[in-house]
């Protein structure tokens, strides 16, 4: 049986893992949102700095799921753990910012370049787990539980023992992201189907 064990969210002001906060925005602070969460966490990797904001929120996400779970990097293989992210706006946060600095600067950006895809967050997360699964990036109209648990299942059915499952909306100062460990190997969670997902995730579905 499949089970969710872990999951977070991640807004505009909150930052929350299994309904706790971990993190409140501080508005007048000089760093961006999600720096701030960067440093308060005391995570060391250097090239946070350089990606986009939706990678950013994913890897942010990914990382806080990892301390929940201690031992999740030795309790897998390293093809064993997929991931299965979506949003509404795909890239178009970076997108446009792309298009800011070509009419600014009379040349494009190639470090914004390399972030006008939604799924470069999955090769950022890949990256720095050495996480070799499945995994896929959907754009859809808008939150939808039976596409986590239907493709969910899939990778679970065809290698995967874990997916990493996550709704990345990122568009300027909205966000909206949820993201949730699922285990096919566990003791504990709650079983991974469309009702606990959409419970879980809180947010607006068809």
């Amino acid at each position: 049986m499949s089970l969710i064990t872990t999951y977070c969210h991640l807004s505009a002001d909150h930052f929350s893992v299994n309904g706790e906060l971990v993190a409140t925005r501080e508005k007048d602070a000089a760093d961006s949102w999600f720096k701030q969460i960067y440093k308060e966490q005391e995570i060391v990797y250097p090239k946070f700095y350089k990606m986009d904001a939706l990678s950013q929120a994913g890897f942010l996400a990914s990382e806080v799921i990892k301390r929940v779970n201690k031992g999740l990097a030795s309790k897998y293989q390293d093809d064993e753990i997929a991931m299965l992210f979506a949003n509404q706006s795909s890239s178009a946060d970076t997108d446009l910012r792309f298009l800011h600095s070509y009419e600014q600067n009379g040349a494009p950006s190639p470090s914004l370049f390399v972030y006008t895809l939604p799924n470069i967050v999955l090769g950022e997360i890949a990256i720095r787990n050495k996480w070799f699964g499945e995994n896929m990036f959907a754009v859809l109209p808008k939150f939808a539980p039976g596409f986590f648990v239907d493709y969910g299942q899939i990778f679970l059915s065809t290698g995967a023992k874990a997916v990493l499952v996550g709704w990345l909306e990122v568009m300027g100062d909205q966000i909206e992201v949820f993201v949730a460990l699922v285990e096919s190997e566990s003791e504990g969670g709650m079983d991974f189907n469309k009702h606990n997902l959409s419970k879980l995730a809180g947010l607006s579905h068809a």
